[in-house]
């Protein structure tokens, strides 16, 4: 088994290679971008438009949470893929353990902490007196189970990293089934009629599902993680360090996201005078759908990233050029499609989110989303780039990427934009900071394939 999977990352051809990790990953993230966005729909259908917008602002608590999910998981996998093509098993095993200790110990912080200050995060985050009662049912319980919902992160990457994508896939979808199967029993009239804190009971109850089972599988005597769990308190200090360096820009992504969404909720709540919860809620569709939509494409770079460390550690770089070249060109297919579909299909897709049919959630809405899908253009070169970057262990690269628009461009972007045109002005900033990273991502790819195509004369010394 463990011949096979270091084959498969090693020797099989690289498309073929790339299909068959990318296919379980991406068919898992759609699934559980899928779920996020039943689960929009059942609360707007269940409990109103209103409600939507208290999604908004709950989800930066979650977007931080997946962030140190993915921090750690990222980072341990790259370090347990590099380790597991140079066959290093002490590092393997200690990566894993290690990974394990920080997400609980960083997810219990943050549930106590969030607890405590419950009212005041929704506050910060740009919750109204119209929303803040609905958010407030939400985020209560997701705090509650946050250990399982950042370990069932953790546990996923780890699988990708030593070959079992399918793992990681049935994990995600039998969390993104069981939260489709309880969000109307929970929500709806018909059900239990809990609204919003209905849909947070499901939701976790749904994380805990998938993590049950991404842990069973684990410890299993197929897998190649070699937990110990008499020795899980034990932390390889130096390794804590390693795994945050590395994991650190998918931190900064995933948190930086949770920045602007707060951001923008209070943009929103200083210029738009009349009924700041539609727009709230707008930004909460909006926010749903681009995160459904792009999840192919981060769900194709999971499938990258292993074969990446792998042949980095190896020092196979043809293998490493031909699968990256081919990853760019899937992207940029996809995305061009996923454009297309969300400018055509606008105002299809919010009417999927409303009964009441709010005439300024049905007119803005459906701009806002067209205007934003723009920026899809050039995305693929920034994901790429930063994945790559962290499969090779270059954090600080890849921090650099990931910076460069949700920081350094969208910030002072937005503030412009708002001051020139107001609410309008936030969608124009989505639409500009992405073309504008993705244009220097793409100048900064070009540079790199050069510089990896380079290295593939070494690449055949070796290997003769």
């Amino acid at each position: 088994m463990e011949q096979a999977r270091s084959d498969l990352l090693g020797k099989y051809d690289v498309k073929k290679a790339l299909i068959q990790l990318s296919i379980p990953a991406t068919f898992a993230m759609i699934v559980t971008a899928l779920y996020n966005l039943v689960d929009t729909i059942f609360v707007g259908r269940g409990a109103g438009d209103i409600a939507i917008g208290a999604l908004s602002i709950a989800n930066p608590v979650q977007m931080i949470v997946m962030a140190f999910g993915l921090m750690i998981g990222i980072g341990s996998s790259s370090i347990f893929s590099r380790a597991f093509g140079r066959s290093d098993t002490d590092t393997m095993r200690r990566s894993v353990n290690t990974a394990v200790l920080m997400g609980v110990v960083l997810s219990v912080v943050f549930a106590v902490l969030g607890l405590i200050f419950l009212d005041e995060l929704l506050y910060f985050f740009g919750a109204t007196e119209g929303n803040i009662g609905y958010a407030h049912d939400y985020l209560f319980y997701i705090l509650i189970g946050l250990v399982p919902f950042s370990l069932s992160v953790i546990f996923n990457n780890l699988a990708r990293a030593e070959g079992r994508a399918k793992i990681a896939m049935i994990s995600m979808v039998i969390g993104a089934g069981v939260n489709i199967v309880l969000d109307p029993i929970f929500i709806f009239e018909w059900g239990l009629n809990m609204g919003v804190k209905g849909a947070a009971i499901a939701t976790i109850i749904a994380k805990t599902a998938s993590f049950i089972y991404v842990f069973a599988a684990s410890m299993s005597s197929k897998s190649k993680l070699q937990i110990n769990l008499k020795k899980i308190h034990e932390i390889d200090f130096k390794m804590v360090g390693e795994i945050t360096a590395i994991g650190f820009p998918s931190f900064i992504r995933n948190a930086l996201g949770a920045v602007l969404v707060i951001l923008v909720n209070n943009l929103i709540g200083k210029y738009v005078i009349d009924e700041p919860d539609i727009y709230i809620s707008i930004f909460g569709v909006v926010n749903r759908l681009l995160m459904f939509l792009l999840m192919p494409g981060f769900g194709l770079v999971q499938g990258l990233q292993p074969i990446v460390g792998y042949n980095f550690g190896a020092k196979l770089y043809q293998r490493l050029y031909d699968v990256i070249a081919y990853t760019k060109k899937l992207m940029l297919i996809y995305f061009i499609g996923a454009m297309s579909v969300s400018l055509i299909f606008a105002r299809q897709l919010f009417l999927l989110f409303s009964e009441e049919q709010n005439e300024i959630f049905m007119t803005a809405g459906p701009m806002a989303l067209r205007w934003v899908s723009l920026g899809f253009i050039l995305i693929s070169f920034q994901i790429i780039l930063s994945s790559v970057y962290q499969a090779m262990g270059y954090p600080v690269r890849a921090f650099l990427v990931a910076m460069s628009r949700q920081f350094i461009l969208f910030i002072p972007l937005v503030f412009l934009f708002t001051y020139l045109w107001g609410v309008q002005g936030i969608w124009f900033t989505f639409m500009a900071s992405d073309l504008i990273a993705g244009f220097l991502s793409y100048i900064v790819f070009r540079y790199e394939m050069k510089d990896l195509k380079k290295k593939i004369p070494l690449d055949f010394n070796l290997a003769n």
